[in-house]
């Protein structure tokens, strides 16, 4: 792995701590659970994107460590769901909810990671803020630092949200998607990118929230209206 590589993902990490350290999650480790499911899911997805690519991860094991080389986001995010899961079994849902800031944070330093990687421009624009890489007069959208912000806002709003079971989950999963969508116009590339994943994330996150809504509405109801008059217990 390059040290840039390494600087992005410490730049990552520092901004899951610092995000723990100001929410203070209710839960054991919380840094170390969301490191486990990120190593998980860049695994998957560096494993999905040398298939994608017709590369054999076995018989070519040194290219999983060329991590520069592509991850495939979809996959990746996938496993560290999965991951995540499997760690924490029935105590997922309060525990998604209260990494979801950190974990939104920890996207936010990765991508302002691209400042060790230098890989920040995306495409040519001449607005006041556009930057212009070393040798070149061509000036381009600092596209990595849109994300970051834009993570870094999310994780916000997302922290502000009430306890309700998924509603954070869910409104982490679609804002992050949301960010992507909104920046993926303006990133270099030659397909468009992932778009369907991004879309299908959004998708997810909006229907997670609407029943994380829903449930927290029904649940008064389930007992019945109190009126005062119940009847006391027989006996």
């Amino acid at each position: 792995m390059e040290f840039t590589l390494l600087f992005a993902a410490a730049t990552a990490l520092a901004a899951v701590w610092i995000a723990n350290r100001l929410t203070k999650p209710e839960v054991d480790k919380p840094t170390d659970l969301l490191i486990g499911a990120a190593a998980v899911g860049l695994f998957i997805g560096r494993i999905a994107a040398m298939l994608l690519a017709g590369v054999n991860p076995i018989t070519n094991p040194a290219d999983i460590l060329i991590v520069r080389a592509g991850v495939d986001t979809g996959f990746a995010t996938i496993g560290a769901l999965v991951a995540l899961t499997w760690a924490t079994r029935a105590d997922l849902p309060r525990v998604s909810d209260l990494l979801a800031p950190a974990a939104l944070a920890g996207l936010a330093g990765w991508h302002a990671g691209c400042v060790w990687r230098g890989a920040c421009l995306g495409t040519v624009s001449d607005l006041p803020w556009a930057i212009a890489q070393s040798g070149s007069t061509v000036t381009r959208h600092p596209v990595e630092i849109y994300a970051a912000v834009g993570m870094l806002l999310t994780a916000y709003l997302v922290a502000r949200l009430a306890r309700t079971p998924w509603l954070r989950t869910g409104a982490a999963l679609g804002l992050a998607a949301v960010v992507r969508i909104a920046t993926q116009p303006v990133r270099p590339s030659l397909t468009g990118g992932p778009m369907w994943w991004y879309y299908a994330g959004a998708t997810v996150g909006l229907v997670t929230v609407m029943w994380a809504i829903a449930g927290r509405r029904m649940k008064p109801s389930l007992s019945g209206p109190a009126t005062g008059r119940e009847r006391p217990p027989p006996g």
